[in-house]
């Protein structure tokens, strides 16, 4: 069954102090350039209705988040600029999907409580639940970022240990766990996923699902894990 509005939500995005974004433009494009001159670009339409609902609903539940739109109120200029943590997961659903699926995008906030990114999970969730759309959450981010000395971040040995305990949280279907991870540790780590991830377990308490560790790895100084969950 091919999904009608994909919600992801990326550590990339707008970083809104003390907020959660909601991008609620009609079209986002990115580009992303790579070795030898080659590139990738992709231009989303956005589900600005799901957007907007998730918007309302948020703020009527006292959520701390903000609606961001960028050039025109609608049409081809309302266009937010797309981030690599967007672009890079949606450039292969995009590219499995015949009828590609409108997207909204979304962003967490690391500076207020976690329960906060966990309740508007839940948000999205029960609207999924309520909507006629088929609804897909993709929480995008890579994991702990210091595994070697010699990368930008250092090395701390918490990167190994914060990455176990997120696969193993997969594989015993137990997501909302790490909720228990102590503030300290997660910055010793230092993940880009913490938050999504947080969403992502936000959404499971709501629409019940079965979680599946499908890779991991540790290409470079960052942790590399991909998963899905099923609705059970």
């Amino acid at each position: 069954m091919r999904p009608h509005t994909i919600v992801i939500a990326s550590p990339h995005n707008l970083r809104l102090r003390d907020n959660i974004a909601i991008v609620t433009t009609e079209n986002s494009t990115g580009q992303l350039k790579g070795p030898r001159g080659k590139s990738v670009s992709l231009r989303l339409k956005c589900d600005r209705e799901f957007a907007q609902d998730l918007l309302q609903e948020s703020t009527r539940k006292r959520l701390p988040v903000v609606g961001a739109n960028y050039g025109t109120a609608e049409g081809t200029a309302s266009d937010m600029a797309m981030d690599w943590g967007t672009l890079v997961p949606m450039w292969f659903v995009a590219k499995e999907e015949r009828v590609r699926a409108r997207t909204v995008i979304v962003a967490p906030s690391r500076e207020i409580p976690l329960s906060r990114n966990i309740a508007f999970g839940m948000m999205i969730g029960k609207m999924a639940e309520k909507s006629k759309k088929r609804i897909v959450f993709i929480a995008s981010a890579d994991q702990a970022h210091a595994h070697q000395k010699s990368g930008p971040y250092g090395f701390h040995r918490s990167a190994a240990k914060y990455d176990q305990f997120v696969s193993r949280a997969i594989q015993r279907n137990r997501i909302e766990s790490i909720s228990r991870l102590g503030k300290r540790f997660v910055e010793e780590a230092k993940p880009d996923s913490f938050w999504q991830m947080a969403m992502l377990a936000g959404v499971t308490s709501v629409v019940k699902m079965q979680g599946s560790l499908l890779s991991y790895a540790v290409p470079t100084y960052y942790g590399m894990l991909c998963a899905s969950f099923v609705r059970a």
